[in-house]
């Protein structure tokens, strides 16, 4: 059978990426077994030959409605599908779904009738909020960074914004990179309607990463791969602050004179 991504360079190409992202994932040890997700925004890829695809499925419900994901296409990684899969063959362990009219159903279009995630309402949820606030954003990554998911098994990180400020002070890229910080959700149970709702919270905080004590982070960008980069500049830091500790010592971090030079000097946020 024909791929939906036959002829259509751009499309092809968005869905390589998250097949990049899904191998680093991996090879970070980001994702072990089927761990994680990511859901992009694809409809400024759709032609009017793909709107004319048929559905390969029946309609699916969401479970609620998102009134600003009208006309909207996807690609989601497929539920129980593993990361190491997807990068070897993404349309093999994703799926293209359209959202429906009246935005409380999905179809699967192609390639093949792959359930998306489970943790798909949540991904929708976001991308709904993104689309309602006008951002630029179409990606939306969910991930388990080691390094900063052993800061949330600490007290002290979970307070707002103390992991954002240790993290920009150990190396300049981290506030240059990753100027909103770093968002927190106290723990809630995994793909619940609870977590959902405390991540858009968060978002609407003005931040594009966001910390789930003890399970993972969530993060949002203009595509798969700036979101990935969010996180990988969040994480080093960590690592930077983990590895300083592990030789003995708190790190001094840069100072807050230091971290407003930065600021002054790239035009950042303070």
């Amino acid at each position: 059978m024909e791929s939906i991504l036959t002829d259509r360079p751009l499309l092809r190409q968005q869905i390589d990426r998250v097949a990049e992202v899904a191998g680093y994932l991996w090879q970070k040890g980001w994702a072990e077994r089927n761990g994680g997700n990511i859901t992009i925004n694809i409809t400024e890829f759709v032609d009017d030959t793909m709107q004319a695809l048929p559905a390969i499925t029946e309609p699916c419900p969401i479970g609620k409605t998102l009134p600003h994901l009208e006309g909207c296409w996807f690609y989601c990684k497929g539920t129980g599908r593993r990361m190491r899969d997807l990068a070897r063959d993404p349309m093999a362990n994703g799926a293209v779904i359209r959202i429906l009219p009246g935005c409380t159903n999905y179809e699967i279009v192609a390639d093949a009738p792959i359930a998306p995630t489970s943790e798909l309402p949540s991904h929708l949820a976001v991308h709904d909020y993104l689309l309602a606030q006008g951002s630029p954003y179409r990606a939306s990554l969910h991930t388990h960074p080691i390094e900063l998911v052993a800061l949330s098994h600490s007290r002290k990180w979970l307070e707002k914004d103390a992991a954002t400020r240790m993290l920009w002070s150990m190396i300049p890229e981290t506030k240059a990179f990753c100027p909103r910080g770093l968002g927190i959700v106290p723990y809630l149970l995994p793909s619940s309607v609870e977590l959902a709702e405390a991540t858009l919270r968060t978002l609407d905080e003005d931040y594009d990463v966001v910390l789930w004590e003890k399970h993972g982070v969530f993060a949002v960008d203009t595509d798969i791969l700036n979101a990935f980069d969010q996180v990988d500049v969040l994480n080093k830091a960590a690592q930077i602050y983990l590895a300083a500790r592990g030789m003995g010592f708190e790190p001094d971090g840069m100072t807050d004179a230091q971290l407003r030079e930065l600021s002054d000097a790239f035009g950042l946020p303070k």
